[in-house]
């Protein structure tokens, strides 16, 4: 929208916006106030922002003739759908008083039906809602009204809005009309939920999705109707206003109205923040380095002033995921550093952070924030649950990623676990696994295995003796993969070397370790090898049972008595004085 967009607003309010028109005043009583989203709503494709391309479109179809009978405008609310529609509407059917004029793009005045239409009482235009109409009973209204003429205007328009809300019975009623509708009929649908409506119905419209408006248009837009209001507001507080609309134009207008009653007319970012319960971003970007150096008495801290000063947690949480966000953008793509749209001094202070951290740390705060904030705004108490996410991130903020993990392992030798610098507490109080596994990377040569404890089991010769043990210790789990899995390279006293097989689990090395330091009370060393190996025990004794199988078919006995029995099997083979 260029700046001459509601040129007459200060001189004649009532002819601008789709409730144009003068409105009832009873004598001696002031005007009744109308909400600027009404008050600026635009009444051509000239006034309407963020729409370029749809435009575009509209104007070449236009222009030459080629205008479809059917248009669906899809997009999130308050950008522009229902009004476009009815722009549209003006349009195709502009007539000026002569009569010589037809549709147009961009009408020069307001013709004969503009001022009916703007006003959603032309007897041609026909405006529905499904959300409250929903039933096939609504739709045979219209299919029995497409078959009469317009009564004055060129083409007979039928807008329905929320057209997702239709019944399945609506929806099949009216796909005949709508693949053959007669030439001076139009139809235009609206929806917010696009994925919602059949696609047969898709199909047979032209479609045009409505973009959220960035944040640089509404900002310029806010701007202008501030001017037009006779209102001051900080280039900080139109910002605000602008991002916390999310790209819809109505909410943007509907925040400034209830800025500029908070702020009497002079707007300070500081108020809007106010208003809306945000935090000062300076102190957000304060909050997150807390968090992100495991400080968390300090972090708690900001948090619960921020708090005391009016800030909802929820918006904190918003805000620092946001923050994570754009650091993320800038270490992949370091031109989003230069987002004009942004402060100066938030500019730098983002260039810097993002210098100091490493992108699986800013992704895994977006976990941790991402998953918080579902949290908080489900929570009974926000701000409890926000204390939370901050002290699971700060614990989590420096620890290795999994990669650095498997990296350290594969060239760090395992040392026995002792009293050392390992075990000593974090200094920070967040982040303590990770110092734990970076505290000694010296190469250390390979350790004996200590006595064990007189409470716990001998300690096996032998890897079958691992899995009687597993057996002993009732680990059905462990020793089933024992048997099945494992393809044994090398063992002895406290150290095991194998090949895992196919469906062998990623932490089998680790769980056997793990329960033979704890049932024989010395560390063991597992580490898996790409050697052959052994068969496993299983595959052992399949092979066993075989040879034995093979063995008691050469026996005269046993080939006498399958011959007198036909068809007989041997099911299981005992030696000698082998009870069952």
């Amino acid at each position: 929208m260029d700046d001459t967009a509601f040129p007459d607003i200060a001189q004649d309010e009532p002819a601008l916006g789709l409730e144009g028109g003068s409105l009832p005043v009873t004598a001696g009583a002031a005007p009744a106030y109308r909400v600027l989203a009404r008050k600026y709503r635009p009444r051509s494709f000239a006034e309407l922002i963020g729409q370029e391309a749809m435009v575009r479109t509209l104007r070449n179809a236009i222009d030459s003739g080629r205008l479809a009978h059917a248009f669906i405008l899809t997009g999130v609310r308050g950008v522009g759908k229902t009004t476009t529609a009815r722009i549209l509407a003006r349009c195709l059917n502009y007539e000026t008083p002569d009569g010589l004029s037809g549709p147009t793009i961009q009408p020069p005045h307001d013709g004969v039906h503009c001022a009916a239409i703007a006003e959603s009482r032309h007897v041609d235009v026909i405006e529905m809602d499904a959300a409250s109409r929903t039933g096939i009973d609504d739709i045979r209204e219209i299919i029995e009204g497409v078959r009469y003429r317009p009564a004055s205007a060129r083409y007979k328009i039928y807008i329905i809005d929320e057209v997702h809300m239709l019944s399945k019975a609506a929806f099949n009623g009216l796909l005949k009309t709508l693949e053959e509708p007669p030439p001076h009929v139009i139809f235009i649908f609206a929806t917010t939920e696009i994925r919602k409506v059949p696609v047969t119905v898709l199909s047979r419209c032209q479609r045009f999705d409505l973009r959220r408006v960035s944040v640089a248009e509404l900002t310029a837009h806010l701007g202008r109707i501030a001017t037009l209001e006779n209102c001051i507001l900080s280039d900080g507080a139109l910002g605000l206003i602008a991002r916390a609309a999310e790209g819809s134009v109505r909410d943007a207008l509907s925040l400034l109205d209830q800025a500029i009653a908070h702020g009497a007319g002079d707007v300070t970012e500081t108020q809007v923040r106010d208003m809306l319960g945000l935090a000062d971003r300076g102190r957000v970007f304060d909050l997150l380095e807390h968090v992100l150096r495991g400080d968390l008495p300090a972090a708690l801290g900001e948090l619960q002033a921020q708090y005391d000063d009016g800030a909802d947690p929820v918006a904190i949480l918003q805000d620092m995921l946001d923050i994570v966000h754009w650091l993320t953008r800038i270490k992949v793509a370091p031109a989003a550093a230069q987002d004009l749209s942004l402060p100066e001094a938030e500019r730098q202070r983002g260039r810097d952070m993002a210098q100091k951290l490493t992108v699986p740390v800013l992704t895994r705060a977006w976990q941790f924030l991402l998953k918080g904030l579902s949290e908080a705004r489900e929570a009974q108490h926000s701000l409890a649950a926000a204390e939370m996410v901050l002290v699971r991130l700060g614990y989590a903020a420096d620890l290795p990623s999994p990669a650095d993990l498997i990296e350290r392992l594969r060239t760090t030798p395992a040392t026995p676990q002792s009293g050392g610098a390992s075990s000593a507490p974090h200094p920070r109080g967040g982040g303590g696994g990770a110092q734990a596994v970076m505290a000694d990377t010296t190469p250390h040569p390979m350790p004996k295995p200590p006595v064990p404890e007189a409470s716990a089991h001998p300690i096996p010769r032998s890897f079958a003796e691992v899995v009687a043990l597993a057996a002993q210790q009732r680990d059905i789990k462990l020793q089933t993969a024992l048997t099945r899995d494992v393809h044994l390279v090398h063992f002895e006293a406290g150290h095991i070397e194998f090949r895992p097989g196919r469906s062998a689990q990623q932490q089998l090395a680790a769980q056997l370790g793990e329960r033979l330091a704890k049932w024989t009370g010395i560390r063991w060393i597992v580490s898996v090898s790409n050697s052959g190996g052994a068969p496993t025990l299983d595959e052992q004794n399949l092979s066993v049972a075989q040879q034995r199988e093979t063995e008691a078919l050469r026996d005269p006995l046993v080939q006498e008595a399958l011959k007198i029995f036909p068809g007989a099997e041997i099911v299981a083979i005992r030696d000698s004085g082998e009870t069952t």
